[in-house]
């Protein structure tokens, strides 16, 4: 079976990139590490970013600013919640920018950051870190394979020994 040539739905995209914010800091880089494998379609990076990338080709550089409709979302100014310090775990020491899964009424896991901590309570943050901000993201694209069944039931990568990407 041979690879495709262009970035599709069902393909795994190993990319390199750096993101930047407007004021010019640098957020994160798989620049001298190994690149970032995705499942394309199945909203495993930003859906701004995705987009873009369809129909690229391996060896493409690509620069792309995601705004914050199209990555994190909007910052929701209400989204904070403070819960007292004993609602933690003894031992477990929260310190700001730390991230938690919580459980909603549904049962759901959903992701919370501590936003700040007090001797008496713990602020909670539902707004991902980079909420509101728009992402500028330098991407070169550097494999580009069909999916395996596999990874299109679980919806992400699996890396060469089977199940040990997320």
């Amino acid at each position: 079976m041979s690879s495709p040539q262009q970035i599709a739905a069902d393909t795994v995209v190993g990319i390199h990139y750096t993101l930047t914010l407007d004021s010019g800091a640098q957020v994160d880089s798989s620049v001298g590490g190994e690149p970032l494998l995705y499942l394309h379609g199945h909203g495993n990076i930003v859906p701004g970013l995705e987009a873009e990338l369809t129909s690229h080709k391996v060896g493409d550089r690509v620069m792309v600013t995601v705004p914050p409709a199209k990555g994190y979302g909007e910052r929701q100014p209400n989204a904070t919640q403070a819960v007292p310090r004993h609602a933690f775990p003894p031992g477990e020491t929260p310190r700001p920018g730390m991230q938690f899964g919580i459980r909603d009424e549904d049962g759901d896991v959903v992701p919370v950051w501590v936003a700040k901590v007090t001797k008496d309570e713990i602020v909670l943050d539902f707004n991902h870190p980079l909420a509101g901000e728009n992402l500028h993201f330098e991407v070169e694209v550097v494999s580009i394979r069909g999916a395996t069944q596999e990874e299109l039931r679980h919806g992400h990568p699996h890396g060469p020994h089977g199940h040990d990407l997320h």
